[in-house]
């Protein structure tokens, strides 16, 4: 199918992500997009009372996110939007656009903003009370690393569900390696040409703001953090769990950063669009849940049932996206589907970039979108999974408008 609503060309943005405990550590992640979101759509002559809805995604509550996406799109200077504040792990990119796109489709909105953002910096330590406890004692989570480390249906570390995947489908360590060197040189084809790919979409180089936002803390030339790997390297690495095949290496690492896309009807993209020949059309989501404790095998339904509502095939794709939290993913990705493993995730993905969970979705899709116009159009998909063994994923095209 296709959609009612676009993706102007263009109009979308995503920062640097930066390795947790780095440069964006001590920036409320709400107030941090807004600011980033007020000078993209300045830079891009957007005025802000042009938007009657909006979506904010984020799995990291910061102070005062109970006000949500009003919050938001007061702090950029569009006090008449309103919308939700969606939290979907990491599908929350995919979720967030979902949402705005089934807005338009209804008439209920005509040109959206959606803004996904995180800090797995300095996560919230959250204090339950409980006045029938011991003295009236109540219990504490730290929301960051006990949901990292727990899923309480196990209960079981995510680290688990990439195990469970390996050792049912006979993914070795040393096949998982290959494809985190792999992903790494795709990576640095973003950096040629002094990050000709990255500007494509982001300010470099990057402001970094003191927590202010009255002056600079710092200035970034690109992501913070990337880790550059040897085959030597990894194969002197011991896998995290003992009787494993997951290593430090072949997994991601938590960030900060934040991403978003505008969203709007086809007439209207052609004026918000950066170059308004060129259209971004939306034809299919997908979302999946599979077996407890298997969450990578969940990208894979999902996409099937995107890649059935546009009425494509997997070998129609001209570029594929995927969220690979660990190697592992791609790899089960591509044994199931048959699509080359060596062409998947060109010019970068979050098992290089980081894990910032809600943004990784929308920077995915943006470098998807990107891809796909260098390539002179056609068809890419997006797909990703996320806590509790679920994935979402999305199909667009980039074409003539």
């Amino acid at each position: 199918m296709s959609y009612k609503a676009e993706i102007p060309y263009g109009a979308y943005w995503s920062t640097p992500f930066a390795r947790w405990q780095g440069s964006f550590a001590n920036l409320h992640s709400i107030e941090f997009a807004a600011h980033v979101a007020k000078a993209e759509l300045a830079k891009r002559r957007i005025d802000p009372k042009a938007f009657d809805y909006g979506v904010l995604g984020f799995s990291v509550p910061q102070k005062h996110s109970f006000y949500g996406l009003p919050w938001l799109a007061g702090l950029i200077g569009a006090p008449q939007v309103g919308g939700p504040t969606l939290m979907q792990a990491c599908a929350t990119g995919a979720r967030s656009l979902l949402a705005a796109a089934q807005e338009i489709e209804v008439g209920l909105a005509s040109t959206a903003l959606v803004v996904n953002c995180d800090r797995t910096s300095n996560g919230p330590h959250l204090y339950y009370p409980n006045p029938k406890g011991p003295g009236g004692t109540g219990g504490a989570e730290d929301w960051v690393m006990d949901n990292f480390n727990c899923d309480p249906l196990g209960p079981h570390a995510m680290l688990v569900t990439a195990e469970n995947v390996a050792k049912k489908h006979g993914i070795a360590t040393g096949e998982q390696h290959e494809v985190v060197l792999r992903r790494e040189a795709q990576y640095r084809m973003a950096l040629e040409n002094d990050n000709a790919f990255l500007k494509r979409f982001m300010t470099l180089p990057f402001d970094v703001p003191a927590p202010g936002y009255r002056k600079t803390a710092n200035t970034l030339n690109g992501d913070e953090g990337i880790t550059t790997s040897t085959a030597e390297g990894l194969a002197k690495l011991k896998p995290v769990m003992p009787g494993g095949c997951v290593t430090f290496g072949g997994q991601t690492h938590p960030a900060d950063g934040n991403a978003a896309v505008i969203v709007t009807t086809r007439e209207r993209a052609r004026e918000l669009a950066s170059d308004p020949k060129i259209a971004v059309r939306l034809h299919g989501f997908g979302q999946a849940r599979v077996d407890l404790a298997h969450m990578p095998e969940a990208t894979v339904p999902a996409a099937r049932q995107a890649l059935g509502q546009a009425g494509k095939s997997v070998a129609g794709m001209k570029a594929i996206k995927t969220h690979n939290p660990f190697a592992v993913n791609d790899i089960y990705f591509s044994r199931q589907t048959g699509c080359d493993l060596q062409a998947m995730n060109n010019y970068g993905c979050s098992l290089v970039w980081g894990h910032p969970q809600a943004p990784m979705g929308t920077r995915a899709i943006i470098e998807l979108i990107e891809e796909l116009a260098q390539k002179g159009g056609g068809f890419g998909l997006f797909t990703g999974c996320a806590a509790g063994d679920t994935a979402m994923s999305v199909v667009l095209e980039v074409c003539d408008a």
